[in-house]
Order: structure tokens, then C-alpha cells, then sequence
């Protein structure tokens, strides 16, 4: 077996700063970009050059590069405003999150959420957060993780089903390995919690947390 070992270089950066959260672009993924004066100036001195046909020529395809030139630093500039106004829209969705670094706290959102905050199309959003990652006070993340479906609680408030997991492996991690606790007893655990989740869910979410049975759990 070959190990490959890949550096993950962050888009983006999170700062916590006086209780606000701030979301920057990783400076390595986000350069400065200009075109040098020195082929402008050569540009300008061909073009005033009416007695040659050489360095009408050479005017014309120096143009065209530097057209080219700033259509694409532009393309970069407009790509980076796309990235900044999604971060932004993900860290005021999650700020809780992003401040304490709890799991827990992590809210419902959607692609949608994110598309209606910056304007931006679905497909936009998606684009961004496929496979791109976060530098956080709390480690790197990659942001879709940070989307999921979402249930409520008996107060009516949607919940991330990240939360649930998190619960869910939080009361069997404390359960009584003599007398592990059933899906349908962790239905009844959940539910005095404030949520009310149908059994096969249950045994759904343990399955995704590679938890099994409850007979598999015993230990004498």
C-alpha cells in the first residue's frame, strides 16, 4: 500500500477577534495580481509609432495580450469576491459555531441559506464548498461538512442531524456496557431530550457512526 501524504492548503481563514468572527481569504490562494507598466509604456510608445509597420504590429499583439491579461485578473478578482461573500454568509450562519468550536452548535443550513444571503445561484454555492477546507481557531475543516438536514426539537427549532449524532454517540459513550441501551431505548433517551426521532432513524445514524447493536455492545 502507497501512502501519499497531501498538504491541505486552507481557502479560507477564521479569526476570532473581540467576540466577532472574521473570515479571510488564505493569502496563499488569493494573489495580487497587475499588469506591469513596463509593457504598457511599450505599448504607448509603438502606438504613437505611425511610420512603422513593425511596431504597428508589435502594438496590436502586445494589446491583445494585455487585454487578455485583464480579462483574467479580472476573472480572479470576481472568483475571489464569489469566495469572500460565500465565507462570509457561511460564518454569520455558524458563528456560533465558529466561536466556541462545539459540534453541537453547529446549525441547520443548506445550500439554499448560503444562496439567499449572497445572491449567489445553488450550483454557485456548491462549487465553493466542494472540497475546500477552513484554517478555524478550533483546526482545518472542510466546509461542507458543515451543511446537513435538519429535524425539530419539541420547542419547535430546527436541529442539525450533526447534533443528533453528537448526542446519540454521547449517550452510548456513557450507557452501562453491562446493559447497553436499544434503539428503542435511545428513542425514549432522545426524546427527553427534546427530541422525537422514529427508531429506524436511530438505528440509521448509529449505523453512519459505526456503532453497532446493543448486544454488541455488551460487556460482562
Amino acid at each position: 500500500t502507497i501512502t501519499i501524504n497531501q498538504e491541505i492548503i486552507p481557502d479560507f481563514v477564521i479569526q476570532i477577534k473581540d467576540g466577532q468572527v472574521l473570515p479571510l481569504l488564505n493569502s496563499r490562494n488569493a494573489p495580487t495580481l497587475r499588469v506591469s507598466d513596463e509593457y504598457k509604456e511599450i505599448l504607448s510608445t509603438y502606438s504613437h509609432d505611425k511610420n512603422s509597420a513593425e511596431h504597428k504590429q508589435a502594438a496590436l499583439f502586445i494589446k491583445q495580450k494585455l487585454d487578455a491579461a485583464k480579462w483574467y485578473i479580472d476573472a480572479i478578482n470576481q472568483r475571489q469576491n464569489t469566495l469572500l461573500q460565500t465565507i462570509s454568509a457561511i460564518v454569520k450562519l455558524q458563528k456560533e459555531y465558529f466561536l466556541t468550536g462545539d459540534e453541537k452548535n453547529i446549525k441547520p443550513m443548506i445550500l439554499k441559506d448560503v444562496a439567499d444571503i449572497t445572491g449567489f445561484d445553488i450550483s454557485t454555492i456548491s462549487r465553493v464548498v466542494k472540497s475546500k477546507y477552513a484554517d478555524t481557531p478550533n483546526g482545518i475543516i472542510l466546509l461542507k461538512n458543515l451543511f446537513s438536514d435538519s429535524l425539530t426539537n419539541d420547542d419547535g427549532e430546527e436541529v442539525s442531524t450533526k447534533e443528533i449524532k453528537n448526542h446519540l454517540q454521547e449517550v452510548i459513550s456513557q450507557e452501562d456496557k453491562r446493559k447497553p441501551l436499544t434503539d428503542d431505548a435511545l428513542v425514549d433517551v432522545l426524546k427527553e431530550k427534546g427530541y422525537n426521532i422514529a427508531r429506524r432513524t436511530i438505528a440509521k445514524y448509529r449505523e453512519q457512526l459505526n456503532i453497532p447493536v446493543a448486544r454488541l455492545r455488551k460487556e460482562l
